[in-house]
This record gives structure tokens, sequence and C-alpha cells, in this order.
């Protein structure tokens, strides 16, 4: 089922997206930005967005009226931040990375705790609640997941996982992760301490990024090989799993160029997600209707990760090295920089024929 979306999408003209509106934030990280978070809270009046860097800080931005971002606080780690969340009543903001360690920063006093430790740089930490009470998990090249609840110093629960933990999501009692050796776990939160389903990526090649659906029914999985695929947890709903190929360059003379999938990004509205990748692209898809919806021109780098703030009206893509060519492909003068674009209202809306499960 690899040519679902077809290279036939393409050659429409209505399906190329447009950039000209698209914002750059000021005062961005010096180095490789490696995850962004919006607050979700939707009492919130403002957009406030989470920028992790190797810059070994988290700068966090109030998203102002016309489009710019204004830097209000931020988080000094002693290494390279490789993650960030924010608190679902969006008053805090994780972050973790190669230092070992996750911090919370409270966005009214500015003051951030640790948290969190593992024995290897944590990849990922992700926010979520049991019965209310707020949590964190973390996942780590120590190769286990940590819970933790915020009123102790000690982990309230440990998973051992294959291999390092290469990407991790959250969405309400689903936990994915997805581990070196193209393993892929599922955990349902209401019963956090044992995996639900273990499988093997239906990829061919290293996991990327995995993202949950906003119905936390299933997930999404890039690769390093330009692919995605689309994975429902329980076994009822296997007829509806597929893979798909993107972020390939048209084939020059038997050779096809292909680039790591970074990103995926649920639409918090619609269902509908986006994938982002090396080749400096950006989609926005329907997997219901198997169906692409815009596709965008190169932005001038890899994109190395993306967030949809929580109306789905900003989706906010960060370009700079993601060291997918090596040390070589770096240069001096790589664009390092976060880019806000306005969603207009068809680009991430799904089809209208689309059949409802």
């Amino acid at each position: 089922m690899a040519g679902l979306f077809g290279s036939a999408a393409a050659t429409a003209s209505n399906t190329l997206g447009d950039l000209k509106g698209d914002v750059e934030l000021g005062n961005p990280p010096t180095d490789s930005i490696s995850d962004l978070a919006f607050n979700p809270n939707p009492a919130d009046q403002k957009d406030f967005l989470a920028v992790a860097s190797w810059d070994n800080k988290v700068r966090i931005y109030e998203i102002l009226a016309n489009g710019q971002g204004q830097p209000k606080v931020q988080v000094e780690h002693q290494a390279p931040v490789f993650s960030t969340d924010f608190f679902k009543a969006g008053t805090h903001v994780l972050s973790a990375g190669a230092d070992k360690q996750a911090k919370m920063l409270d966005l009214n006093t500015g003051q951030a705790t640790q948290i969190a430790a593992h024995d290897a740089p944590i990849r990922s930490v992700r926010y979520f609640e049991v019965n209310g009470t707020p949590m964190a998990v973390t996942g780590s090249w120590d190769k286990t997941v940590k819970y933790w609840d915020f009123r102790s110093p000690q982990a309230a629960g440990t998973v051992a996982v294959q291999d390092r933990v290469y990407a991790m999501d959250v969405r309400d009692n689903l936990l994915v992760v997805g581990t070196a050796d193209r393993y892929i776990n599922v955990i349902n939160l209401q019963d956090p301490n044992k995996i639900y389903k273990t499988l093997q990526s239906p990829l061919k090649w290293q996991t990327r990024v995995v993202s949950c659906f906003t119905d936390s029914q299933g997930f999404a999985i890039g690769s390093i090989e330009g692919r995605c695929a689309i994975q429902y947890v329980e076994d009822k709903d296997s007829s509806l799993n597929f893979s798909f190929k993107c972020h390939r360059d048209p084939p020059q003379a038997n050779v096809t160029n292909v680039h790591a999938v970074n990103a995926i990004s649920f639409h918090p509205v619609h269902g509908t997600f986006s994938t982002a990748g090396s080749d400096g692209t950006f989609h926005f898809w329907d997997k219901d209707a198997k169906h692409r919806l815009k596709g965008y021109p190169n932005v001038g780098g890899s994109i190395t990760t993306t967030a949809f703030n929580k109306t789905g009206s900003i989706f906010a893509y960060a370009t700079s090295y993601d060291w997918s060519k090596g040390f070589q492909g770096n240069s001096a003068n790589y664009p390092t920089k976060v880019m806000l674009h306005p969603v207009q209202a068809d680009e991430c809306k799904p089809r209208p024929s689309t059949k409802k499960r």
C-alpha cells in the first residue's frame, strides 16, 4: 500500500501550499533546534511556545497578535536539550536532554527545579495525568522509561525497554515508545508499569519520530528512509494500518534520494497531520482519506521539529542542521530559525468525502 498518496497528487496545483505569510521568530536559539511545544490550555488567551535547543537552553516565547514572538523566560541545562513539553494547564514547562536530567519550569515564578534523572541522556519528556495528578514520563538512552510524581525525587515507576529510546509521545492514556532496533512499545498509562503491546516498526529503517493520534486510537511513525506508517493500537483496527512514501526526491537516473522524516504533528481540531523532513519540506495529510492535503516548497534547510498551537491556527516549524549528512554537511551559515505558518481554513481540513470509522 506504499503508493496510496501517489505522485499524482503532487501534480495538482491546488495541493501546493504557500509560505509567503510565514513569520520568523526573533531571538532564535544559537544551535540546532530539537523540539517545539505550545501551551495546550484552551482557557489561555495567549499562545506560548517552548523551543528546545542544542545550545543547552529551552526558551519560552509569547506569540503576539502580529505573529511575532517575544522571549519571556528560559531554562538552562548543562548539555543539549532534546525535548520539551507543557503541563496541560499551561503553567509549567518540562525539559530534558543530554545532561541526563529533566527539569520543570514554573512560568509564574521563573524558577526551574530538577524533577528526573537517568543514567544516560534523556531523549524525551512528556506530561500526563493519573486521576488528576500531574506526572512526567521520561525515555532515555539508558534503555528505561521512568515516571515521576513531582512531589517526590524518586521515580514512581520504571519500565525497561529493549534499547535506547529514540522517540516517545503521549496522548490521554496512550504512551508510545520507539527504541533503537525499530522496536515500538505501547503502554496504557492506566497500567503504566507494564508494556501493553510491542511491535517492530513496519518501516525498514531507524525510527525518528512517533506521534499519537488526537483520539489516542493509534499513532504515526516516521523513519530515516522517507516513509511514514499509520498504526492503530487495537488488533480489530489492523486493517486500517498502512505506510506511505514521503520526503523523497523524484528519481534521477534510477537513483532516488530519500530523506529522514524528523517530525509528525497532529492537528488538534481536524486530526489531520503534518510530516516534515531533512529535505526541508513539510506536508499536510489526511490519514482517513489517504490523501495529501498540501505540500510546501523547500524552506531552505532541514526541518527538525514541528508543532501546532492549541487551536490549530499556527503551525510552527524549526529549520536547523539535523546531522543527516554528518559533520561535513554542517556549516556556519546553516539557517537556525523557528517559523510560524498561519494555517488557512482549507489547509488542514479533512476531505468531506472521508468515511468515518
